[in-house]
């Protein structure tokens, strides 16, 4: 069903990559509902809600995608939702925000049963995608380092050296350490067993504890939010939401969008410019969404820490049902996984390292083409500093067309890369981002 074989890989390695993959994003189960429960909605409800909304979008990449990446509710997404949608808006609750995601991930699904997500994979130039991959890697190798206080605020130049003698860096930089060393060695699931290594340590070290214990049984207080989809089309409407189903549709459809492609160039499962059962894969982020929203949870995405697994030797959906499956399980230990996830310095040597992998991706940019070169340094630079995947997409979607007409080029770039130009430079200057 996964094709091991076929793509050089085993069970052992495929699921050793799933585990390493969920706990480099299993943070989501926490840092979600602490966003969303700034807009009203209840802990327990996001909780279980982000688990539902993971645990399909990701189940459906595996079983019917075949890819190993794992969906979850995305990071900015989920602050746009509740400081800009709620939080920005009088009169509109989160049960009328929840209709605009949901809204949001039907016109998803329709956008995905057709060729036209397929067709935007390939329309975007190479250069771009490389850039794309190398800017994830960047930015991802960034927030391990921000997590863990490794790089802290500085007031004069944004970002500067924190203290190294904190428990979080040191701890850290300990993780990495081993970790670098057994992948050196090329031992087999280094990532995890670097996490777990880092983990005892942090135990003994007392940064580790279960105060909380392991086992807690999942609730919904509110049951279904969206239990009829006519009337959330109908709160839609009656509020005026159409810019903010806008916002999430672009935002996600390129946020999802660029982390595939950056995965899959990572896993070397590209055929040339096309992404193989793209249609099936880009399903799964709308699916994801579709549900969520009916739970209480903001639109999913593709998440960036899947190329952790990847980096752990994981080719298939076996990758992600392991995601999957684990995330189901984590509805059971909501004490554990918060213990776990809420210790960045077990996570975030894995993100470092993803990172510097990804990156490799530069040397394939056509760097002595200033008109070729430059938007994909726009998309490098851009997604660490702004903390967004789909604004680094976007400056490079805008200046690429821009570029490419000085030169005389126009007819060289695709007419959706014209249109999202647009759109993007749409949404930069006049929408909430």
């Amino acid at each position: 069903m996964f094709k091991l074989k076929e793509n050089n890989t085993n069970a052992k390695t495929e699921m050793l990559a799933g585990i390493t993959t969920f706990f480099t994003m299993v943070y989501i189960v926490v840092v979600n509902p602490v966003i969303l429960s700034d807009a009203g909605v209840p802990f327990e409800q996001v909780f279980t809600a982000t688990i539902i909304a993971a645990a399909a979008g990701t189940l459906w990449m595996a079983l019917f995608a075949n890819y190993p990446i794992a969906i979850a509710p995305g990071m900015g997404l989920n602050a746009y939702f509740a400081y800009s949608v709620v939080g920005g808006h009088e009169g509109i609750t989160y049960e009328a925000a929840f209709a605009a995601v949901f809204v949001a991930g039907i016109i998803f699904v329709i956008l995905s049963l057709t060729s036209f997500r397929e067709k935007l994979i390939e329309a975007i130039p190479s250069n771009l995608k490389h850039g794309i991959t190398a800017g994830i890697g960047l930015f991802i190798a960034f927030i391990g380092l921000r997590l863990t206080k490794i790089i802290t605020a500085h007031p004069t130049n944004l970002v500067g050296l924190g203290d190294l003698h904190s428990s979080s860096a040191a701890l850290a930089l300990i993780g990495l350490a081993v970790t670098l060393v057994m992948m050196i060695m090329n031992i087999n699931g280094a990532l995890f067993i670097g996490m777990v290594i880092t983990g005892i340590i942090a135990y003994f070290t007392g940064d580790l504890s279960f105060n909380k214990g392991f086992v807690s049984l999942p609730s919904l207080p509110e049951g279904l939010i969206i239990a009829n989809p006519i009337d959330a089309f109908g709160e839609v409407i009656s509020h005026s939401l159409y810019a903010v189903v806008f916002s999430f549709i672009l935002v996600t459809i390129f946020d999802t969008t660029g982390t595939m492609i950056g995965v899959a160039n990572q896993a070397g499962l590209m055929k040339g410019n096309k992404m193989p059962r793209a249609r099936k894969a880009l399903l799964s982020d709308s699916i994801g969404t579709a549900v969520g929203a009916m739970f209480g949870t903001s639109p999913t995405t593709a998440y960036i820490e899947s190329t952790s697994g990847v980096a752990a030797g994981g080719r298939t959906g076996l990758t992600s049902l392991t995601v999957a499956i684990l995330f189901i399980f984590a509805a059971f230990f909501g004490p554990l996984v918060s213990a776990v996830s809420g210790l960045s310095a077990i996570t975030a040597p894995a993100l470092i390292i993803v990172g510097s992998l990804m990156m490799g991706s530069i040397s394939q940019i056509k760097w002595n083409e200033l008109d070729e070169a430059f938007p994909a340094f726009l998309i490098i630079l851009s997604m660490p500093l702004t903390s967004s995947i789909s604004t680094g997409i976007a400056l490079g979607f805008i200046s690429y067309p821009l570029l490419k007409v000085v030169k005389g080029q126009w007819k060289e770039v695709h007419p959706l890369v014209y249109i999202f130009a647009v759109l993007f430079f749409y949404q930069l200057a006049f929408l909430p981002h």
